[in-house]
């Protein structure tokens, strides 16, 4: 699975799912946003492995994303569920701080886990390589080209300034001849960041008009086995607001969480209009537009709210709306979450034709 079939798929509700298998990292990167340490918390494999055991044939996320803290510390378990969903035509994406690499040769378990899985993509960025050298991830990286992986980088920086970020894409560029893509973004104020990056007053438009939200495409499945219908990691970390909470991987199975998470009034107004909208057209005034993230947080806490949202949503024209919206949200969705001065990164190895080289 290439980065780019990848992308084609985050924005389409319910198409992949986040699953974090750990929080626990060896790793203890300055700009980490889950604060993780290897003393951090880990729950059984068995409750993932069941989980993943719901997806059907007919049923089943397209792409299975694996995220932690550093999912290769489970590598056993990245077999496992690999081996479940491929078995009904899932697709594997891990995601890795390398560190591994920091050995002359890969460890077989975690090379065996990385086989198992359809695409890598390594994390690299000047945090990281304190502890992890770029020689050593690029080194690594290029025996699994060889070995015919397909396999992404992504890079975070601090800024569209910050000269680390034209330095490692131009090294990724030469290194790779063109035919390695990556992702570039910008260090966020949350988990270890936010005790020494500032964080940025996010702007409140004078005009409150429909902004799609990405962020609440797919399901994520938090450290604790906890489904969550939003990425950002306040929401990750808890508590959940209810209005974002799809259920527990012991407690319900995929189908159930894809139900709710396309079905969901408030989800669904969310994807297509953006909480602060929300708030700013069908709210009673209670709810401060302070943000956009912050506002969709808060949206649960005013009474009848919801039942606004839903009377919305039951009317026919909200398909077609949906429909639109999802066109803008596939636009929009590489600006929101990654560098816009870096998107050819993200193009890097596929053809004309838009298929990976």
């Amino acid at each position: 699975m290439q980065l780019a079939t990848l992308l084609s798929y985050r924005t389409q509700p319910a198409a992949g799912l986040h699953m974090a298998l750990t929080r626990r990292c060896p790793l203890s990167c300055a700009h980490c946003s889950t604060n993780s340490m290897l003393s951090s918390e880990e729950h059984g494999g068995d409750m993932f492995l069941r989980f993943v055991e719901t997806f059907t044939a007919d049923d089943r996320p397209l792409a299975l994303l694996l995220t932690g803290g550093e999912p290769l510390l489970r590598p056993q378990l990245v077999i496992g569920l690999a081996e479940r969903a491929h078995a009904v035509g899932s697709r594997i994406h891990l995601m890795s701080g390398m560190f591994f690499a920091r050995r002359p040769r890969v460890p077989v378990p975690i090379r065996r886990a990385i086989a198992a899985v359809d695409h890598l993509t390594a994390s690299l960025d000047i945090f990281h390589e304190q502890q992890v050298s770029r020689a050593d991830v690029f080194r690594v990286i290029h025996e699994l080209v060889d070995e015919g992986k397909s396999v992404s980088f992504q890079i975070t920086g601090l800024d569209a300034e910050d000269p680390y970020l034209a330095d490692v894409t131009e090294d990724i560029r030469r290194s790779f001849h063109d035919q390695v893509p990556a992702m570039v973004r910008y260090v966020d104020p949350v988990g270890r960041a936010k005790t020494w990056l500032p964080k940025s007053q996010e702007p409140v438009a004078s005009e409150i008009v429909p902004m799609p939200c990405t962020g609440a495409a797919w399901p994520v499945v938090t450290f604790d086995g906890t489904i969550v219908a939003c990425c950002n990691q306040a929401v990750v970390d808890g508590p959940v607001p209810p209005h974002l909470r799809l259920g527990h991987i012991v407690e319900d199975d995929w189908q159930t969480v894809r139900a709710r998470s396309l079905e969901s009034p408030m989800i669904r107004a969310i994807r297509a209009f953006g909480p602060e909208y929300m708030a700013n057209r069908f709210g009673d005034g209670k709810i401060a537009c302070t943000g956009y993230c912050a506002t969709c947080y808060k949206l649960g806490s005013e009474p009848g709210l919801a039942q606004r949202i839903e009377e919305l949503t039951q009317r026919p024209v909200m398909q077609l709306i949906e429909a639109e919206m999802g066109t803008l949200r596939r636009e929009e969705f590489e600006g929101q979450f990654f560098a816009r001065e870096y998107a050819s990164m993200l193009q890097l190895g596929v053809s004309a034709n838009g298929s990976q080289a």
